[in-house]
């Protein structure tokens, strides 16, 4: 069965970073995904914002999407504005009906970001309207509610990430490199965030976009390590002791409540 995914980001590169690689595995096993951005970016650079930066971000998840062969939207709300409304939760309830989705993704509420945290609420606030008929009756309600996930993060409080699901994407890292490496205005202009921001990076171009590459796929390199056992679990161990690079996600009690065996069913090995 074809499955339709709709991964939701605060920002033009969070959807890329948090499940790059097994959007790049759903896409190769016959899946349709979706990255949705509820932000446009606009003020995550030291040099250019506004219009401007929006517009190049925008570009550059298109790019992402290209690479993926997947869909990808940005919403015209201003980086750092995103507030949990009314307004907002419909067109995340709008935005999940059209794409008539099995599956829902999002980060956690706990989280160093306002955009990220609203993201979050807005996407599990949305869950028990989606079924409801005769909300926003001018779009189709869903037959069923889909299965909501989180992306993993290292935050401690409330609680910690707990992962209902795991997959090994060394198999596709080079593309997740790729993607970063299609988002220079996040992290390798020398006016970027993490360019203008992380201390000790090389002077010249491709030195600064490896060097911040690889260290944002410290990440999953993390991943795999602080959830061995769920990999072993998975894969074995002749496959799961040496995977390197993981991305993990979380089942809300929000949403679909399925059994673990068919939830690792819905994801790609």
């Amino acid at each position: 069965m074809s499955l339709r995914i709709i991964a939701f980001g605060a920002h033009p590169d969070d959807c890329e970073l948090c499940v790059g690689g097994t959007a790049a595995k759903w896409v190769a096993a016959g899946h349709q995904v979706k990255f949705v951005s509820m932000t446009n970016g606009n003020v995550g650079h030291f040099a250019k914002s506004g219009a401007e930066l929006a517009a190049i971000r925008k570009a550059e998840v298109e790019r992402c999407a290209q690479i993926l062969g997947i869909a990808t939207e940005v919403l015209a709300i201003n980086d750092g504005e995103l507030e949990p409304s009314l307004a907002n939760r419909q067109t995340v309830i709008r935005l999940i009906r059209e794409w008539r989705a099995d599956i829902v993704l999002c980060h956690r509420t706990n989280d160093y970001h306002p955009d990220h945290r609203y993201t979050g609420q807005l996407v599990q606030d949305s869950a028990v309207l989606l079924v409801a008929k005769f909300y926003l009756p001018q779009i189709p309600a869903l037959d069923r509610n889909p299965v909501f996930l989180y992306y993993a993060d290292e935050f401690q409080k409330p609680v910690p990430f707990a992962p209902s699901v795991i997959v090994a994407i060394d198999d596709v890292i080079d593309i997740r490199r790729t993607l970063i490496d299609a988002l220079p205005s996040q992290f390798a202009d020398a006016d970027s965030w993490m360019g203008a921001k992380m201390p000790g990076l090389p002077d010249d171009d491709d030195g600064r976009r490896v060097r911040i590459r690889e260290w944002l796929l410290g990440r999953e390199r993390r991943i795999a390590e602080r959830f061995r056992a769920q990999l072993v679990a998975r894969y074995g161990a002749s496959i799961g002791d040496q995977v390197e690079h993981a991305e993990a996600f979380e089942h809300s009690e929000y949403g679909s409540q399925i059994a673990p065996d068919k939830l690792e069913r819905m994801f790609p090995r």
